[in-house]
């Protein structure tokens, strides 16, 4: 990523200007836990932020890495998975770059770092996704759809998801599991893509 997009981030961060932010997990990771559609295993949460998701995954079994540019909402997510008892490889770093030394996840929970990039930089980071997901493994995704022209978030219609998560790659369900309101305005439509 570029130093210009993580300074924009980190500023966000200081300005508490972080409308994405629930507060707590996602309810859409609690529909996908509660109906089973989650097995434990090695899962990579990107762009995690304060990592409530994190916390949730951990506390259901899961080997989680936690990835964000932002140090200080990693420093409070490591803080209260101490408090809680629970583990997670907290990473800072760039979603771009990184790859984790024992190699692709069973699965990937994508929620807010799609939508937060330009869509120029959408086909890189669906690249980085693609190798992040062992084969067979899944990728956990949600959608945003905003009824605005810019973003962030931008928005992510299920077609152009479709165009840049290929069936060369992926196989797609019939439809969305959910959908899925956000206090910010929008809604996020979630998918578990199945990697080939």
């Amino acid at each position: 990523m570029a130093t210009d997009q993580a300074n924009y981030w980190h500023q966000r961060w200081l300005e508490g200007k972080t409308g994405w932010d629930r507060g707590d997990a996602s309810p859409a990771l609690r529909r996908w836990l509660d109906a089973g559609h989650m097995t434990p295993g090695r899962i990579l949460v990107p762009g995690c932020g304060n990592g409530y998701e994190v916390d949730l995954l951990a506390a259901h079994g899961f080997s989680v890495t936690a990835l964000d540019i932002v140090p200080e909402p990693l420093a409070a997510l490591r803080e209260r998975l101490a408090a809680r008892g629970l583990t997670a490889d907290v990473v800072e770093g760039d979603v771009f770059t990184y790859m984790h030394p024992d190699g692709p996840f069973d699965a990937v929970y994508e929620q807010t770092c799609l939508c937060a990039f330009d869509p120029a930089l959408r086909p890189d980071y669906a690249e980085r996704l693609r190798q992040w997901v062992r084969p067979g493994g899944t990728l956990y995704a949600l959608f945003a759809q905003t009824p605005w022209r810019n973003g962030p978030p931008f928005h992510s219609s299920p077609e152009q998801m479709r165009a840049l998560f290929t069936d060369a790659d992926w196989i797609w369900p019939a439809e969305a599991d959910f959908t899925v309101p956000h206090e910010a305005g929008f809604h996020e439509l979630g998918y578990r893509l199945r990697r080939r």
